[in-house]
């Protein structure tokens, strides 16, 4: 039985990456750091539900100390990794010169040096067994830019020139790594807009409707169990926004 490791599954497109992975027989980790209960009742339903083992770890991943702690606990519990899902993300709309520095930090903390800092510590596993996938959770905004989400854009778009990079670096260790970047998702990223945000933003998407958790989850089990020749990709779930 594999063992994928997703960061920030707690709750809305990292609890749909666990179920995808759980009822295809996975054993998986949800990581959390704050939704302590929602992890514990999504692991619940994973192990009552599906053909798989689940467990919860708290981590904060936005630190080299949580991440390394992360990776040590998964393999304590269930010896390897073949998949790591960094899913783990925040959001926040602020003019650039309302940004403050804590605001700046907070967000390249958590976005994209939790990247890299949980697939450093992931990676060696890997590569001693020359076998591994790496999914990286972007954003449309880190292709395109976004208003009013400056410093969440630039840390997405790191996110997709880590991928670049690290899926060259890796190949000839077995090791894939790929990107998806989501458009618009229902998820709790969405509770601070309004009806007619939400109204214009299904009429700015081509297939006239907002994605679900389950169309970024399918994207992402995809490229973590493709035939290995696809890697250094970046995949839009955005229902034709940004082509």
């Amino acid at each position: 039985m594999k063992t994928a490791v997703i960061t920030g599954a707690a709750k809305g497109i990292g609890a749909a990456i666990a179920v995808a992975f759980a009822k295809s027989g996975y054993r998986v980790v949800i990581n959390y750091n704050k939704s302590e209960e929602r992890a514990r009742a999504l692991c619940q339903i994973l192990n009552d539900t599906y053909p798989t083992e689940a467990v919860c770890i708290k981590a904060d991943v936005s630190t080299p100390e949580g991440a390394k702690k992360l990776i040590s606990e998964s393999v304590t519990a269930f010896g390897d990794i073949d998949v790591l899902v960094n899913n783990a993300g925040i959001a926040q709309q602020k003019l650039f010169t309302d940004i403050t520095d804590e605001d700046w930090q907070t967000m390249v903390n958590t976005n994209l040096s939790s990247v890299f800092y949980v697939s450093r510590a992931a990676v060696p596993f890997m590569v001693s067994k020359k076998s591994g996938s790496i999914v990286n959770i972007s954003s449309i905004w880190g292709e395109t830019g976004g208003s009013c989400e400056v410093h969440y854009s630039a840390a997405k778009a790191g996110v997709i020139g880590i991928t670049k990079a690290l899926s060259k670096e890796l190949a000839p260790s077995g090791i894939t790594v790929n990107c998806v970047c989501p458009g618009v998702i229902k998820t709790d990223m969405l509770s601070s807009f309004t009806e007619e945000d939400l109204r214009a933003l299904t009429e700015e998407t081509p297939v006239m409707r907002l994605g679900t958790p389950k169309d970024v989850a399918d994207a992402v089990y995809y490229l973590a169990t493709n035939s290995g020749f696809v890697t250094g990709q970046v995949l839009g779930v955005n229902g034709g926004m940004y082509v």
